[in-house]
């Protein structure tokens, strides 16, 4: 039995109903390509490989792979060394199409590519904002994590959980919490709950911005001190953010009270601000 790595912040799945149920939610089909981030033990690979067209399990822990090639061997799972934080997707996504036709999967169905991890709560929110930065070649993501950063995402406005991570999904991604999982279901139990979220990356961002960047950056000063009011936020950005209208203007035009806080305004409320400050 492989022990987890404290320094990797491994926890195992071992719970099979938690695993099934999981990748029912996946659903993946014959012609998809399933790319697992932190296989681990192949608590949710053995299943994926059963279901999918082709598998790319990503590790980063030696140990891991070896055990995964020795007990999980099959024509349609390639489980490869890397780092979920480094590793060239754009090159992986385009490896693994190219297996997925060599494995004759698929029988005339369109590829989608689908992304499934249970992800090291320490990393979560990093590999998360890599995986947004790819999702052009992505369909959907099903990934388990904290549930205190599931809830994170999936809020909406008015809440305390509600933030930049809130903005940041939901601008690209229709996020759906599926279910929470408990301690009991790793080797060894976390200290915190757990939960499965569900990712479908949209066609488009939510709102129509002219650069997805600048508007990121601003509802990233818009929650820099919660306590504070928007405007008194956007002015002290007023350094980093080139605005083109006075702030109070910006704020006027897009029909948000200055008095407000970042954590209540919606998306498209900060799509209409940025609009207003930077394109007005």
């Amino acid at each position: 039995m492989i022990k987890a790595k404290k320094s990797l912040g491994q926890n195992f799945l071992s719970d099979a109903s938690v695993s099934r149920r999981i990748v029912e939610s996946v659903s993946p089909l014959r012609s998809d390509l399933v790319i697992e981030i932190g296989p681990g033990t192949g608590a949710l690979t053995g299943l994926l490989v059963g279901r999918s067209g082709f598998v790319i399990a990503v590790e980063i822990d030696p140990r891991l792979i070896e055990a995964l090639r020795n007990t999980l061997a099959a024509e349609n799972l390639s489980v490869i060394e890397a780092d979920a934080l480094t590793v060239n997707w754009d090159d992986l996504i385009a490896r693994g199409r190219e297996w997925l036709r060599q494995a004759g999967r698929g029988g005339g169905e369109p590829e989608r590519v689908r992304v499934v991890a249970n992800l090291p709560y320490y990393i979560s929110t990093p590999i998360i904002e890599r995986l947004l930065r790819v999702r052009a070649g992505v369909k959907d993501m099903t990934l388990m994590l904290q549930n205190e950063v599931v809830d994170r995402i999936a809020s909406g406005p008015g809440g305390r959980e509600y933030g930049y991570l809130s903005v940041l999904v939901q601008f690209y991604c229709d996020a759906k919490k599926l279910f929470e999982v408990p301690p009991s279901a790793f080797r060894p139990a976390p200290k915190v709950r757990s939960a499965v979220v569900r990712l479908d990356v949209r066609s488009r961002p939510l709102v129509e911005v002219g650069s997805e960047e600048g508007f990121l950056k601003l509802v990233s000063f818009a929650f820099s001190q919660r306590r504070k009011t928007i405007a008194n936020n956007l002015k002290a950005a007023s350094g980093a953010l080139p605005y083109r209208v006075p702030i109070e203007e910006g704020l006027r035009a897009s029909g948000v009270d200055p008095r407000r806080r970042a954590e209540t305004l919606s998306v498209a409320e900060f799509g209409a601000l940025y609009r207003a400050l930077f394109e007005g």
